[in-house]
């Protein structure tokens, strides 16, 4: 997906795309919040029910790692990061291209993931690119495609290990 760079011209805003704007991004950061809480069905709850979840381990690829369809396949995903002794999903900079009933965006995240293997921790630090389409249905926004893009990987042992 190619997203435009482009800035809106807020003096035009109407009070519908700044709460939609708002909604949004709280949805993006619902879905950190819920992976770094290990709360897999509040992070399933974001997502349409036909959803599409594409994973690219290496962002360069065209062809996905992982392709999961449908809100159901997103559990053992989500379940899969109680791997970890500790995760901190941090989004950073994000730009959405917005209408009243659809939007899409990307979202860069540097996804933190803390493991204990005996007495050696180490972490995995991945930056990722989000791309996404939104949906909004009965007054709420929902991810209706999402494309974790991994652009590097950078692992380490812990100080201490």
């Amino acid at each position: 997906m190619t997203h435009p760079v482009q800035r809106s011209n807020h003096d035009d805003m109407t009070q519908q795309e700044i709460g939609d704007r708002l909604a949004i991004r709280e949805l993006v950061d619902a879905y950190a919040h819920c992976a770094d809480r290990r709360d897999a069905e509040g992070q399933m709850s974001l997502f349409t029910p036909d959803t599409e979840f594409l994973v690219f381990m290496d962002s360069r690829n065209s062809a996905p790692t992982q392709e999961i369809r449908g809100r159901d396949g997103l559990r053992p995903v989500f379940e899969a990061l109680n791997a970890y002794e500790a995760t901190t999903h941090f989004n950073g900079q994000s730009t959405v291209a917005w209408t009243p009933v659809s939007a899409t965006g990307v979202t860069y995240c540097l996804a933190h993931h803390v493991k204990v293997d005996g007495i050696n921790r180490s972490l995995m630090v991945a930056s990722i690119r989000y791309l996404d389409r939104f949906v909004k249905a009965d007054g709420r926004w929902y991810f209706e495609q999402r494309k974790l893009m991994v652009d590097w990987i950078e692992s380490r042992l812990l100080a201490g290990s």
